[in-house]
């Protein structure tokens, strides 16, 4: 063809057996750049063929390679359809360590499965439920593992219980594995669990001091020495008062967004304002939002939309209104701790502080930051380990690999068998 009419110069001679006409650029100048690439690229690909083009319609739409057998006499496509990868040759398939496979669209996938489903209501299943009496009703324990290994037990937050809270964490890999060296007892507050009945009007819910002594009847009933705690917002309010009142009793403690102070002014008024209308409206748009900011923070849509779209339908149908607004009511009348930090070599004040090692927890983006900085405040710094995750709210949700990772190491810091 002649250079003219955008030919080839061939590098070989200009003859018809030129080693170096299929590779050479054509000397037109309408042809741009992108698309002497995108020829040379389809050249490439359709290795078998050394006349494959690169064609692209009128419409603007994505370019796509169609080689010589799939033209008609008259040069037109033969079909519309994407094209077969070429084969390999027995070369090319020495090379990759590979016999020659089918084309593209005859590959099909077979036995792919995953090795840890992540289903949040695996762990539901796994667990024996268990009621256990108290001096202020029966409470629902859901007990996970053997129970003849060292005790772990959870606590959690407002809104949720055991299975919302802990099915997506105890679900998780690394956690699945902690659970051969350990067997965990979720803890779930009075009418918290999934279908509970509403309490009479006259019921008169447990304070939170009350809700952590309830853990002495669960040791009982399990007839466990000692225990390692691991509580969720108000749940690791609780724990950290059984703690407090109880030190020979617990190990260790890992707990996350835990206040260790009374609930403030503004703090007070929104949860007062959420109990009202919990009893009597419901879940109302107003309690959602500030469920949702309580455990993700600002703007959860823009980090896992389906994550947000999960609790809040947990929180719409799951959790009985009544109940919740009880709990409510028993949070935001929490006394202080009444811990302080005593420096080493001082004489012990007349508020001790937690003896046990703690892991103090909180996300970048959780709004109880400045909670868990106080309480850090008031911990013992040789026993005492602060951690603030990034790019999370809800640590449990967002973050489980390095939540997993540093409890585990936690774990092994304070002598528990290596896992």
């Amino acid at each position: 063809m002649p250079q003219s009419d955008g030919g080839y110069v061939s590098l070989g001679g200009g003859g018809p057996n030129s080693i170096y006409n299929s590779t050479t650029e054509p000397q037109s100048g309408s042809k741009s750049v992108m698309e002497t690439v995108k020829r040379v690229i389809g050249t490439a690909i359709g290795a078998q063929d050394k006349h494959a083009l690169l064609e692209r319609d009128g419409t603007g739409a994505q370019p796509y390679i169609v080689s010589a057998r799939d033209r008609d006499k008259t040069g037109k496509s033969a079909n519309a359809r994407m094209p077969s990868a070429p084969a390999h040759t027995a070369e090319e398939a020495r090379l990759l360590g590979a016999m020659p496979v089918d084309p593209m669209d005859d590959i099909e996938l077979r036995s792919v499965q995953l090795q840890y489903p992540n289903q949040r209501g695996s762990i539901v299943g796994a667990c024996d439920l268990r009621r256990v009496p108290t001096d202020k009703g029966d409470i629902l324990v859901a007990v996970q593992g053997d129970t003849t290994k060292p005790a772990i037990v959870t606590y959690h937050d407002l809104g949720l219980n055991y299975a919302s809270s802990f099915a997506g964490f105890f679900n998780f890999p690394t956690m699945r594995s902690l659970l051969d060296n350990f067997c965990v007892y979720h803890v779930n507050a009075p009418g918290q669990e999934d279908g509970a009945p509403t309490f009479p009007e006259d019921y008169v819910y447990p304070t939170f001091d009350e809700l952590a002594s309830q853990m002495l009847f669960v040791m009982t009933h399990f007839n466990l020495k000692s225990i390692i705690g691991f509580g969720v917002g108000a749940g690791a309010n609780i724990l950290a008062r059984f703690a407090l009142a109880n030190p020979d009793k617990v190990g260790a403690l890992c707990l996350i967004n835990c206040s260790s102070t009374a609930a403030g002014w503004i703090e007070w008024g929104y949860q007062l304002l959420n109990t009202r209308n919990l009893r009597t409206k419901g879940m109302t748009q107003g309690v959602l939002d500030y469920l949702m900011w309580h455990h993700f923070g600002r703007n959860p849509e823009e980090r896992n939309l389906d994550l947000v779209q999960l609790y809040k339908s947990n929180f719409e149908r799951s959790i009985n209104p009544v109940n919740l607004a009880m709990l409510i009511d028993a949070y935001i009348k929490r006394t202080d701790l009444n811990i302080a930090r005593t420096p080493s070599g001082s004489p012990q004040t007349s508020a001790p502080s937690l003896k046990m090692p703690v892991l103090n927890i909180t996300g970048a983006l959780s709004p109880h930051i400045d909670d868990t900085v106080t309480f850090n405040g008031r911990l013992i710094p040789e026993k005492t380990n602060w951690m603030k995750i990034s790019d999370c709210g809800l640590v449990l949700e967002e973050q489980p690999g390095k939540l997993a990772e540093a409890f585990r190491l936690f774990l092994q810091g304070e002598g528990y068998e290596k896992i």
